[in-house]
């Protein structure tokens, strides 16, 4: 379960994954804590980037590569972003 403040990162970053190119509605709109960005939203390496990007753009912040390595959900990367242990983009 998520912290309130997660629970705002969560639908900003929910709102990022609908704005995706080749995510369908039927797994846009089912989107949970549980979601797992690769395998459920089907997307592959480069995508995950462009979603990361995203999020980072969408944040204001970057994620350091060494951190992806602990996002497999988009409840962790909610925490991460939640937990402010990112860096603002300058």
């Amino acid at each position: 379960m998520l912290a309130v403040v997660e629970e705002g990162v969560f639908e900003r970053i929910a709102g990022v994954i609908k704005g995706l190119d080749g995510i369908p509605k039927e797994i846009s709109e089912k989107i949970t804590a549980d979601t797992n960005i690769v395998r459920d939203l089907r997307l592959d390496s480069i995508a995950v980037m462009d979603f990361i990007m995203a999020v980072e753009t969408k944040f204001n912040t970057i994620i350091p590569i060494d951190a992806m390595t602990d996002i497999q959900t988009v409840g962790d990367l909610a925490r991460m972003l939640g937990g402010k242990s990112v860096q603002a983009a300058h």
